[in-house]
């Protein structure tokens, strides 16, 4: 059903569609499979051997077709094994036994078909409230945000749930656009319950902290009430205050990937710092590490589920030249294609959660000051990013020790 579902959301007209959903809501499997084997008996004369295998006919009904229909192809099943029984002389009490048979597989094929159903429906009741959750706990963000055209992608290892232990949050405050990308230890709901706490605690001190390392105190805080001994979040934490500046708090997560012209680079914290929830263990404290953003500039945070992603032969996936295979200027677009590329390199399906946030900081258009412009030309490269201090990519410091 899920493959019928891609097929129609990609049909090229309406009368496609108006077959696709015809050949699915009726069983037009199961009647063919029961004139075969009307038709192979009258050609073959094979006699009544063929008989059992109307039986097939209601049995694959009851997998793909409404109750209706499998009764209706069981109906149908008995009446021409009738048929052939009489006219090929078939002793009452040997057809009697198939009719039965017929009916029997008819009547459990309708039971089945009535459980079926029954069964979609809760899962679509489910399906729902986890759509729901998910719109609830992961808002999605919208193509601009402040300065910035945006993109996100995210993806459930179990894709049934949508829901899962990264998160995501990008909101606008007085003190700018500030983000969060981040991976809880852990799956199922105590990591989807973790990963709400965050995100509240985030959106709430977002809004009230001026100081970007005092947003992320407020969340160890949190989380240094709420969870165990060996939980914790891996995140990166980052805001863009004034034009040009881009703050980076790192916790122990993978370093987001800076797009600069005809480069990719690694935005590597300058101090290590542990996840969140495990400051109190440790005993260091995160690290404010500044970064400038120019017109045309775009960076890429991710989770752990994108890059330790492995194809068949336990190869993880080359982010980096990935994101500068499928880079364009809308950010939208680079997902799409940098997602597909992805599930291309695993074998079509993730293994773990895997959350994408792509900000690209457009031209201004001359005289009008809007956003615009034409992306960066040439193939990016992947170039490691130095720690050297300065005004370019590689300016980076401790806000909190004035360190260069």
């Amino acid at each position: 059903m899920r493959q019928y579902e891609r097929g129609v959301r990609h049909a090229w007209s309406l009368r496609a569609r108006a077959v696709a959903h015809w050949v699915a809501g009726t069983p037009a499997l199961s009647v063919l499979i029961v004139c075969a084997v009307v038709f192979v008996d009258l050609v073959g004369g094979t006699g009544t051997v063929w008989l059992p295998l109307l039986a097939a006919g209601p049995a694959l009904a009851a997998a793909t077709s409404r109750p209706a229909g499998v009764l209706g192809v069981g109906l149908l099943a008995a009446l021409l094994g009738a048929g052939i029984g009489v006219r090929r002389g078939m002793a009452a009490s040997e057809l009697a036994v198939v009719l039965s048979t017929l009916v029997a597989v008819a009547l459990a094929g309708t039971l089945a078909g009535v459980l079926r159903a029954r069964r979609e429906r809760v899962l679509a009741a489910v399906r729902s409230v986890a759509e729901t959750a998910q719109h609830a706990l992961l808002v999605p963000v919208p193509e601009t945000v402040g300065p910035f055209r945006t993109a996100v992608h995210y993806s459930a290892a179990a894709a049934e749930a949508r829901i899962g232990g990264d998160l995501y949050a990008l909101v606008p405050t007085p003190y700018g656009v500030r983000m969060i990308v981040g991976d809880v230890r852990g799956k199922g709901l105590p990591a989807v319950g973790t990963a709400a706490l965050v995100l509240g605690v985030f959106r709430e001190a977002a809004h009230d902290e001026p100081e970007l390392l005092d947003v992320v105190s407020r969340i160890e805080r949190s989380l240094a009430r709420n969870l165990g001994d060996d939980d914790f979040v891996t995140a990166v934490v980052a805001g863009y205050p004034e034009p040009g500046r881009l703050e980076v708090v790192n916790c122990g997560h993978a370093p987001p990937l800076l797009v600069r012209g005809a480069e990719v680079v690694p935005v590597d914290p300058v101090r290590p710092a542990p996840p969140l929830g495990l400051r109190a263990l440790t005993g260091e404290s995160p690290g404010l590490q500044v970064v400038s953003l120019d017109e045309g500039d775009q960076l890429l945070l991710y989770t752990d589920g994108v890059t330790e992603a492995r194809d068949t032969e336990r190869e993880f996936y080359p982010l980096a030249e990935g994101l500068a295979r499928h880079l364009c200027d809308e950010p939208a677009r680079t997902l799409a294609a940098l997602h597909q590329d992805l599930l291309d390199h695993v074998g079509g399906r993730l293994h773990d959660d895997a959350a994408l946030l792509l900000l690209r900081k457009p031209f201004a258009t001359a005289g009008t000051g809007d956003a615009g412009g034409p992306a960066p030309t040439g193939s990016p490269v992947v170039r490691p990013l130095t720690a050297e201090p300065g005004p370019g990519v590689g300016g980076a410091f401790d806000a909190r020790e004035g360190a260069a």
